[in-house]
């Protein structure tokens, strides 16, 4: 039954609906949807040994929707547009300077506690969007999946941990709050900062396409310099 695409998509979409209600109700972090949506899906098939091709033949569909979701962000984008006009110059310099941080920081860090030169290529495009981040990855020399799997960490902790870092940093700007998340943990982040309003979602629904083209850029670029000075 568990490979039938009706069973899975309604399994899927069941235990994220339960995942929100439990978030919207105690706003715990460690209650992140997301978060608790993977833990419960590995738990009950682990509970009852199934494999996860075996789930993934029947959710797949879900990653259909995945490039509209992308393309709904184009809606807040476009209600906020004359205020992200008026800062267009320091939003475009705060993602370049983000971005090149998530990677001197992700990779600088790696290669510093002896990870192979495979793994550091791996963990250098974190920040961005999975397909991006995989596309990057395989061009430098790393593992495509491990980097999916990073990009989904990263994704998960930027959503848990990014207000809280903000907050004690005294970052109450929304535009700034919006790029910080959606620079730092793409997707999943621009969910948490839409929480905060409309302002924030939209700037970091912006701040993900800049920093994908600006890390695409940057990062065989900055590997190489990691490789050829240190």
């Amino acid at each position: 039954m568990i490979e039938s695409p009706l069973f899975a998509v309604m399994f899927t979409f069941g235990v994220y609906f339960l995942s929100s209600k439990l978030y919207s109700k105690f706003k715990f972090f460690l209650f992140n949807p997301i978060l608790l949506s993977i833990v419960s899906i590995i738990v009950f098939l682990k509970i009852f040994n199934i494999d996860y091709n075996t789930y993934f033949a029947g959710a797949k569909i879900i990653s259909f929707f995945l490039p509209v979701s992308v393309v709904a962000l184009g809606v807040p984008l476009y209600l906020q547009l004359g205020e992200i006009k008026k800062r267009g110059f320091s939003i475009i310099l705060s993602t370049i300077i983000g971005s090149i941080v998530g990677i001197l920081s992700a990779a600088l860090t790696a290669k510093y506690m002896g990870a192979s030169k495979e793994i550091v290529a791996s963990i250098a495009p974190k920040s961005v969007t999975t397909p991006i981040a995989m596309s990057i990855s395989d061009k430098i020399g790393g593992i495509a999946p491990l980097t999916a799997a990073l990009v989904i960490c990263t994704g998960i902790f930027g959503a848990i941990l990014g207000p809280a870092i903000l907050n004690l940093f005294k970052i109450k700007d929304k535009v700034a709050f919006g790029l910080a998340m959606g620079s730092a943990s793409h997707g999943i982040g621009t969910a948490r900062a839409a929480e905060e309003g409309q302002l924030e979602g939209a700037v970091s629904g912006l701040a993900i396409s800049l920093n994908g083209v600006a890390t695409a850029i940057l990062t065989p670029i900055l590997f190489k310099l990691i490789y050829l000075i240190l």
